[in-house]
């Protein structure tokens, strides 16, 4: 296998001395530096020109992927990516970042000790230090939505996050935080209408299907993102008519009314509540 296939497979960027424990020498290294087939970032590094520019820039920093920045990288439900987020050592002296025209710093840096100890040859935080990041980086909600959905992808388990170390926000958002949100959208249900004092069920199953939420006994909210179209959108309504004939209501609102008009939504919610639509007969 040659160098370059080497290093394809294990990310396209990886460090000198795991080459030269594979049996590279410093000399063939150089040399595949000079010939233009490997970039150099930094010292100790050593990428193919084809590399992932974040994962080049990282190395050249001397940081790692983190919060939203490894969450949008991970697929997880992101609201807002500023800029790139990274994460170093406290106190670190050897992180370079760039600056803007106004001194400003390109990359927002995490400099607190990460919950989950970080391997020298890595460029991705671990998830379980996305998230802390994340916690005391973005609103509580938007922070939320990042932690449901990656436990509803499987990515950390429940019962391991409650035994890490978490302290403050963070802690707050693990025990709060559930598997059954499908969407980021589904994130913010709960949390903001908790004050009504109402038995809301998550992904309940009703004649059939799922449902996103489950109000009081009969108040069905569904939440349609960008894929409830053609097919999809014919099945939803389908469905939607078999839970008005078994007597549920059924309230549906989409992407923009959950981000931009919130209020609204809430609104329509207040209004059945008040008409005792999630009552049963």
């Amino acid at each position: 296998m040659g160098i370059e296939e080497w290093i394809r497979d294990r990310g396209g960027i990886v460090r000198s001395e795991q080459l030269r424990r594979a049996g590279w020498s410093n000399r063939a290294l150089t040399r595949a530096v000079a010939e233009g087939a490997l970039q150099r970032p930094r010292n100790g590094w050593l990428a193919l020109p084809t590399a992932d520019r974040y994962l080049v820039a990282a190395a050249k920093a001397g940081v790692v992927l983190t919060c939203v920045t490894q969450a949008v990288r991970l697929e997880l439900w992101v609201l807002n990516e500023d800029m790139p987020h990274v994460a170093a050592p406290p106190h670190s002296g050897t992180v370079r970042i760039d600056v803007d025209a106004a001194g400003m710093r390109k990359a927002t840096v995490h400099w607190a000790a990460p919950v989950v100890p970080r391997h020298p040859g890595s460029l991705v935080d671990p998830i379980e230090n996305v998230l802390a990041s994340v916690a005391v980086c973005r609103p509580y909600e938007e922070a939320l939505v990042i932690w449901e959905s990656a436990l509803n992808k499987g990515m950390v388990d429940h019962q391991a996050l409650r035994r890490l170390p978490f302290t403050g926000r963070a802690r707050e958002l693990c025990e709060a935080a559930s598997a059954y949100s499908d969407s980021g959208l589904e994130s913010f249900v709960i949390p903001r209408l908790r004050w009504m004092r109402l038995r809301i069920v998550a992904q309940a199953w009703i004649a059939g299907h799922l449902v996103d939420f489950l109000i009081g006994e009969r108040l069905v909210l569904q939440i349609d993102g960008g894929h409830h179209v053609g097919p999809q959108r014919e099945a939803d309504i389908a469905h939607d008519a078999r839970l008005m004939l078994m007597g549920f209501h059924v309230i549906r609102v989409g992407y923009r009314q959950m981000i931009e008009d919130w209020p609204g939504v809430q609104a329509l919610i207040m209004r059945a509540v008040a008409e005792g639509l999630h009552r049963a007969a």
